[in-house]
């Protein structure tokens, strides 16, 4: 059977370019900068204000029409460029993409929709753009709107509308419109926990009953290995493991658990700037274990160096995440209003304490993240692996399998 969907060597390159020491640069540099790459078009590699980073790097896929594709990997692996390509957003590099049929694909918030118009007036559009006659966008429409649970708000300007009702439209739209390949992005992430529920059934649905091929990118390992057949692992914009999805995502938790093991300080799959740099991570309260109870405070101790010559106002931020790379908490300092002063060319200590975090037994992985304003200086994902062993909690109860814990109470209602 001929594939659906064929990429062959896929690359994607992209030119860096570094700011120099000073701040400014003056006009001269800048003119004889232009000329020299008018005269020396080839030269712009070995410039020293330049690199080259490839976001994709080789990659080969064939996909059949009917199968259900997870890709997975973590920040900056190349996953969003991959589906840009898919979705001829952007050209590749290097090889070649080619897909036979109807591409509908839901890459962020509000892709395709014109924020002027209303919902009523977006569904006709991206029906116009996906090829599809006023007819037969008439014939889906009120399957689209009844799915996106968005009635009273259909002749309503879609700037109006909140991120919750944006996706579910987008979504509705994207995969009622008859696409052979869908494909989406980690927006759904947007959504409530039923909502996403319902469009992995409509995925599963429109793949088992329509034979449409589904790419579903996100770091929920639940949604992928209950929906996809087969993953895509992508680390650093090549192929890590292509395969069953039970197995792709094996590989994946495998490598979370190494990253975890490594040094801080010796960590090569950091995001950012780099200005500002996690040097070390560690738990306070244990000794080399990073074991705690059910129930017990967690505080985290972070060494940070700044790189810039004078002082800077920074916002850090933890995700705790379980073994399936599912985000369960956030402690951003952002949100308690704190932005922590950190001295010129210098290192400084930061303390992060998350109070009774509500956990179950198991294992978690801490993501660090550390910003200027909306500027990440540096990401490490999987900085640290704790544990959290089985304890007493709420009154000496044992509980079960579910991560997250709280606090609850049952009594009979007086008559």
């Amino acid at each position: 059977m001929k594939a659906l969907l064929s990429v062959e060597g896929l690359g994607k390159k992209y030119i860096l370019r570094h700011q120099k020491k000073a701040q400014y640069a003056t006009l001269r540099d800048t003119i004889s900068d232009k000329f020299r790459r008018f005269v020396s078009p080839g030269r712009d590699q070995g410039h020293p204000g330049r690199e080259e980073f490839w976001a994709l790097k080789d990659v080969s896929l064939q996909v059949h029409a009917g199968d259900r594709i997870g890709v997975i990997g973590r920040n900056g692996a190349g996953k969003s460029t991959l589906l840009k390509i898919l979705s001829r957003i952007t050209k590749p590099t290097e090889g070649v993409a080619r897909i036979r049929g109807r591409v509908s694909s839901l890459l962020e918030v509000g892709t395709g929709f014109h924020p002027e118009l209303t919902g009523r007036e977006n569904i006709f559009l991206n029906g116009s753009i996906l090829g599809m006659s006023r007819s037969e966008i008439r014939s889906k429409f009120d399957e689209i709107v009844a799915f996106a649970e968005i009635e009273k708000f259909l002749d309503t300007p879609v700037k109006r509308y909140s991120s919750g009702m944006y996706v579910r439209l987008a979504f509705s739209v994207a995969a009622h419109l008859e696409p052979d390949v869908l494909i989406v992005d980690e927006v759904l992430a947007v959504g409530d926990a039923q909502f996403q529920k319902k469009c992995l059934g409509k995925m599963e649905e429109a793949s088992r009953q329509e034979g449409r091929t589904v790419l579903l990118v996100s770091h929920n390992m639940a949604a992928i290995e209950a929906l996809c057949t087969s993953a895509l692992f992508l680390r650093k914009g090549q192929t890590q493991m292509l395969g069953p999805a039970p197995d792709v995502i094996r590989e994946y938790m495998n490598d979370m658990n190494v990253a975890a093991s490594t040094e801080v300080s010796q960590r090569t799959d950091r995001g950012g700037r780099g200005m500002l740099l996690l040097k070390e991570i560690a738990t306070l309260d244990t000794v080399g274990t990073n074991a705690y109870s059910v129930g017990d405070p967690v505080r985290l101790g972070l060494l940070v160096q700044n790189r810039y010559p004078h002082p800077v106002s920074a916002r850090f931020c933890v995700t705790l995440r379980n073994n399936a790379d599912v985000g369960l908490i956030a402690c951003d300092s952002f949100m308690m209003g704190e932005v922590l002063r950190l001295e010129g060319s210098s290192d400084t200590a930061v303390t992060c304490n998350i109070l009774s975090p509500p956990l179950n037994y198991g294992e978690y992985f801490l993501n660090v993240t550390i910003m200027i304003d909306d500027q990440v200086e540096d990401w490490v994902g999987s900085a640290l692996r704790i544990t959290v062993e089985s304890g007493a909690f709420h009154d000496h109860i044992r509980l079960g399998s579910f991560p997250i814990l709280t606090r609850f109470e049952w009594k009979l209602t007086e008559n």
